[in-house]
């Protein structure tokens, strides 16, 4: 028999595909998100949600792109919304050796590393770095690409 929240998620899933919806009982409280990046400097989801029933979150980025890291590369940064900005600028000058990421920033919640065309990189981090109904947001740190390349995380 199909939970009702599988069959919710789907429907939602299906009426909304730029948006990810993880159900909260997800594989024993791990709670998978995958998400790519492509050449064009687009990530295929615009909001992601994930339920407070999660401990753990794993966000997997694929890079789809053919580029490689050093001209195209994409990562993925979870940040609260008002340091969005903050961080992508403090990320120019810590260079593509850092990610492009400050090192130590205690704004950054969760990132992963810069990949190329082809590559993929996962991130896990404790479901306790959030808080319920925050607001939170994901960006590209490579230089430029936060512009197009940001969306909404929601954790309810």
């Amino acid at each position: 028999m199909i939970s009702r929240n599988y069959l919710l998620a789907a429907v939602f899933m299906a009426a909304a595909p730029l948006a990810a919806v993880v159900p909260a009982h997800a594989a024993g409280k791990l709670c998978q998100v995958q998400i790519t990046a492509n050449d064009l400097m687009q990530y295929d989801q615009k909001e992601i949600t994930v339920g407070p029933g999660c401990s753990q979150i794993e966000v997997t980025l694929t890079n789809v792109g053919k580029l490689p890291a050093a001209a195209m590369g994409h990562d993925w940064v979870l940040v609260k919304s008002v340091d969005l900005t903050a961080v992508a600028n403090d990320g120019l000058v810590a260079g593509l050796a850092n990610n492009y990421q400050k090192p130590g920033d205690p704004r950054i919640i969760a990132a992963t590393k810069i990949v190329g065309g082809g590559q993929s990189t996962s991130v896990t981090f404790p479901a306790s770095k959030l808080e319920k109904g925050g607001s939170y947001m994901y960006l590209c740190t490579f230089p430029g690409h936060y512009a197009l390349m940001k969306g909404v995380f929601n954790y309810r």
